[in-house]
């Protein structure tokens, strides 16, 4: 079963309003309509666009979809993110059933007019349980990470009357989507409280929460460390070795480098959402030595006197 990009189908951004994808669909119908049409693929095309705007003209459907949307790639297969599972029980073979495909009816069940009408699924019965919410407190180098975090929570359980009764314990393992940012709200449907009377599972919502680091502050997408430099180091120039979240990568300081300035490193910060990586941005600092012995003193006087040089000419 492999993933579909609405937004791309319709060749809208997915900050689009609802008036824009109501007219890119109809732009899209009468083009491929197999009534009119004579382009090829045509029926195929009008049953792709029909279901994106199925599944996004809803604010509901919208929004659910959009909390996959972070785990997909147009064409490719999809899996779901950890504890997801398929609504429609089909075995992933990309064949379109009725008016719409296994991916649609993966995520929405018998939600839509190819399926008796546009009538609810049994998912809706009974009471929805309780959704949990949680912090999720998240590695700047874990952002960059392939791997998934176990996650760990309480899940509240209530009876028939409403009332609680007891929590149970419950770990996930979680893929952390790339250009996650701090403070973001995920969404894994289906992970909260247990619904009561046949009612569907409440969701788990995480807030990441960026751990502070050591090293790096976050600028957005970008990262900024402190670099430490000699002040001979700042008038000469010099070479250094500077961390990253992923290496090391050598900086070259130009000869006549200034106190507080700034220089960046290109793809060295965090993942951004279109696939890229943000700047690392190096802020050069000059440090002096505590104590000076004689002969560095003679220097450091010596200096100044040969040094033509005043730091407040326009003060």
């Amino acid at each position: 079963m492999d993933f579909k990009d609405y937004y791309k189908i319709l060749g809208v951004e997915p900050t689009a309003d609802d008036k824009a994808i109501k007219a890119a669909y109809r732009k899209l119908a009468r083009k491929y309509h197999p009534d009119v049409s004579k382009e090829k693929d045509a029926e195929a095309k009008f049953k792709d666009a029909s279901e994106a705007y199925e599944a996004l003209k809803s604010a509901d459907k919208r929004a659910e979809y959009d909390d996959l949307r972070k785990y997909g790639h147009h064409g490719q297969p999809f899996q779901g993110p950890p504890g997801w599972q398929s609504r429609g029980g089909f075995g992933g073979g990309g064949q379109d059933t009725g008016d719409f495909s296994d991916f649609f009816s993966s995520i929405f069940g018998n939600r839509g007019p190819g399926f008796g009408g546009g009538g609810r699924s049994s998912h809706s019965a009974g009471r929805r349980g309780q959704d949990v919410e949680m912090e999720l407190p998240v590695f700047l180098e874990e952002t960059l990470s392939t791997e998934s975090k176990k996650v760990s929570f309480q899940v509240p359980h209530y009876n028939a009357a409403g009332q609680h009764v007891s929590n149970t314990s419950k770990s996930l393992n979680v893929k952390i989507p790339a250009g996650v940012t701090d403070g973001e709200r995920i969404r894994l449907k289906g992970q909260g409280a247990p619904g009561i009377g046949g009612g569907a599972n409440g969701d788990l919502y995480l807030t990441i929460r960026f751990a502070p680091h050591p090293k790096f502050d976050v600028e957005g997408e970008n990262l900024i460390i402190t670099l430490p430099l000699a002040p001979w180091e700042l008038a000469l120039g010099t070479e250094v070795a500077v961390p990253t979240l992923t290496g090391k990568i050598n900086l070259k300081i130009p000869a006549g480098s200034q106190n507080g300035q700034r220089m960046r490193a290109k793809g060295h910060g965090l993942m951004h959402k279109a696939g890229h990586r943000g700047y690392l941005f190096v802020q050069l600092k000059a440090v002096m030595p505590k104590k000076l012995d004689h002969d560095v003193k003679e220097l450091w006087e010596e200096l100044a006197k040969k040094a033509a040089f005043d730091p407040r000419e326009n003060f």
